[in-house]
């Protein structure tokens, strides 16, 4: 696939109005963070250099399992078979609210903040990270779902502090956090790079679901082509933001 053809996600505010109602939409209770994170320290394990990261057991497994049963009851809906001109295809079950207090949750009581302040990967972000993209989404991948290869874009959002300052801010990695796996009953469904732009299947680099694992990778004009693969059995569930650094005026 040429460089000079991106396939995209669509931005924030057009999904949006794909997917849900035009009433407000009401905010979720999301389920408490027990026990209490993290549970193990937070070690930043590099897949592809300066793009691909994972933090292995970011959620333990019981608060995997209370977040999926918590989420199967959101009003997902299906993303429409036919996307949107230089968007890529995709079907899965989508849910997304724009929620800055559960985005400080994560940002604030898992661990996640500190984690990526740690001098060893704090260079990687493009900017000091202040907090997580509010635009909360849910995704749900059911047998036959999948999500065609394509590059995250990076949006320009509004992060409000713990002191209630608004902070002009930039999206630069993809934050992908998995709930199910394979001991859940989930086949398929890995999320796949390929870092020559091109999908060749010797060189892909293919990350397969794993419970509680945090993955994030670097997006905008430095994004690699990637894929969600096909899920051909049980149901993938991943909790979507991004890292947010301060936006240049």
């Amino acid at each position: 696939m040429a460089k000079g053809k991106r396939l995209k996600t669509a931005s924030a505010g057009n999904t949006t109005t794909l997917i849900q109602a035009s009433a407000p939409p009401v905010t979720p209770s999301w389920p408490p963070f027990k026990p209490e994170l993290p549970v193990t320290d937070l070690s930043a394990e590099t897949l592809v250099s300066e793009k691909v990261v994972v933090y292995r057991s970011f959620f333990p497994r019981s608060l995997c399992r209370d977040f999926v049963s918590f989420l199967s009851g959101l009003p997902l809906t299906t993303t429409p078979g036919k996307p949107q001109r230089g968007m890529a295809l995709r079907v899965n079950d989508r849910y997304q609210i724009d929620d800055p207090g559960f985005a400080n949750r994560l940002w604030t009581e898992t661990g996640l903040r500190e984690a990526v302040s740690n001098p060893e990967v704090a260079h990687l972000w493009g900017g000091t990270v202040i907090g997580l993209n509010p635009n909360i989404r849910v995704y749900r991948y059911v047998k036959g779902h999948f999500f065609d290869a394509h590059y995250d874009d990076s949006n320009n959002v509004t992060i409000k502090k713990e002191n209630g300052e608004s902070v002009s801010a930039k999206t630069t990695w993809t934050l992908l956090l998995y709930l199910t796996s394979s001991s859940e009953g989930c086949a398929g469904g890995e999320t796949v790079f390929y870092p020559h732009d091109r999908r060749v299947k010797k060189e892909e680099i293919a990350v397969s679901p794993e419970t509680g694992m945090l993955l994030l990778h670097k997006h905008g004009d430095d994004c690699m082509l990637h894929e969600g693969r096909e899920v051909t059995a049980g149901e993938k569930w991943i909790l979507r933001t991004d890292l947010c650094v301060p936006r240049s005026r």
